[in-house]
C-alpha cells in the first residue's frame, strides 16, 4: 500500500506544490490503510532517533546534537502530526506563532528554520519524505552586526593582568592560533612541538589540523609547563586541582576575570578567535589560509568571523581613491 501510495505522490508532484500533495497523502493514507496501519505521532521519535543518529556519525558535536534534538522535538510536538502529514503550512504556522508568542529574534527563527530544514531534507533523502515542506520556507533576512574584537592594548593589559604562568600561556595560544575553547581544553602536552612554535588540534568533526604560535608563547608556555610536577597528560589543568583537566567553564570564567582585572569589557574566549581573524585579513593574508587556520569548512563561515577594521578602509581608501 505504502509502494501505491508513493507511486501516485511520485506521479502528481510535478502538477502539485508541497502543501497540495501533503493533503493528498494525508487523503491517501485516511482512505485506503486501515485505522491501526496509519502512522502515528509516536513514529516520529523514531525518525528523530535515526536523524540524530546519522549526524552522530557525520562527526556532529554532542552540544550540536543536543540543540538538534530539542528544536525538533519541540516542533513535532507542537504541530502533533504524524511527518507524514506535516504541510509547508504547519511548519511555517509554528515558526510564525513560535516568534510571536516568545518575542524571539529573526535570528533565532532562522537557526531553528535551518535546523527543520535539515532534518526533512535528511528524510527525503533518506525515501521517508517525497519532498521535505521546508523546501518552500526561505531564509529569513537577519540584521548584521559588527561583532568586536579586542585591541592590541587590550590584548597586553590582560597579559599583565593573568594571575599565573598558565593563564598567560593560555591569553598567547589564544592570541596568536584563534583556536576554539574545546579545541584547547581538549590538548595534551604531547600535542605540542614547542621548538616548531605549533601544536596539532582536534576541531569540529574530529578532523585535526596544525596551528602555529610565536615567540612569546612559546616562552610562556615552556614556562608554565616547567611548573608542572604531575604526570598528567592534559596540557592545562585546573588551579586548585592539579589532578582534573582545565575544562570549558573554567577557561571561560578565567579570562573574564583577567578581562576584569585589566578593565577590558565583555572579555570572553571566542572574541580571541575573531580578533585574529580580522587582523589576519587586514594584514593581507588569503581568506583561504584564514579559512584552514580557523578549521572552518565553509568559508562563508570564515567571513562572519573577520570583521572590516575602519582603519585599514581608511589607509585603503587613500591609498587607492585618493
Amino acid at each position: 500500500m505504502d509502494e501505491q501510495i508513493s507511486s501516485i505522490l511520485s506521479m502528481m508532484s510535478a502538477v502539485l506544490d508541497n502543501e497540495q500533495l501533503g493533503a493528498l497523502h494525508a487523503t491517501l493514507v485516511k482512505v485506503l490503510t486501515k485505522p491501526e496501519q496509519q502512522p502515528a505521532p509516536k513514529d516520529n521519535d523514531k525518525q528523530l532517533e535515526a536523524f540524530l543518529a546519522a549526524k552522530s556519525i557525520e562527526g556532529c558535536s554532542k552540544k550540536t546534537i543536543a540543540y538538534y534534538e530539542l528544536t525538533i522535538s519541540k516542533a513535532l510536538a507542537a504541530i502533533d502530526k504524524p511527518i507524514l502529514r506535516m504541510t509547508t503550512q504547519d511548519l511555517r504556522a509554528y515558526l510564525s506563532d513560535y516568534q510571536v508568542s516568545r518575542g524571539s529574534s529573526a535570528v533565532t527563527i532562522n537557526n531553528m528554520r535551518r535546523v527543520l530544514s535539515s532534518f526533512f531534507s535528511w528524510l527525503e533523502d533518506e525515501g521517508v519524505l517525497l519532498k521535505s515542506p521546508m523546501r518552500r520556507i526561505k531564509a529569513i533576512k537577519t540584521p548584521t552586526k559588527v561583532k568586536a574584537t579586542f585591541t592590541s592594548e587590550q590584548v597586553e593589559r590582560m597579559r599583565e593582568a593573568a594571575p599565573c604562568s598558565r593563564d598567560l600561556a593560555i591569553i598567547d595560544l589564544l592570541t596568536t592560533t584563534g583556536m576554539r575553547v574545546s579545541e584547547l581544553v581538549g590538548l595534551d602536552r604531547d600535542d605540542f612541538d614547542i621548538e616548531k612554535r605549533e601544536c596539532v588540534v582536534l576541531g569540529k568533526g574530529n578532523k585535526e589540523r596544525t596551528v602555529y604560535f610565536d615567540d612569546r608563547t612559546k616562552m610562556h608556555l615552556t614556562a608554565y609547563f616547567d611548573t608542572r610536577d604531575d604526570d598528567n597528560d592534559a596540557a592545562f589543568m585546573c588551579r586548585n586541582d592539579h589532578s582534573r583537566r582545565l575544562g570549558k567553564d573554567g577557561v571561560e570564567k578565567a579570562v573574564r576575570k583577567i578581562g576584569e582585572c585589566a578593565g577590558v569589557e565583555h572579555a570572553h574566549p571566542h572574541k580571541f578567535r575573531r580578533t585574529l581573524a580580522t587582523k589576519a585579513i587586514g594584514k593581507g593574508m588569503p581568506i583561504e589560509q584564514v579559512q584552514h587556520l580557523l578549521g572552518h569548512q565553509r568559508i562563508d563561515t570564515t567571513l562572519h568571523y573577520a570583521m572590516v577594521d575602519e582603519a585599514n578602509v581608511k589607509m585603503s581608501h587613500r591609498r587607492f581613491i585618493c
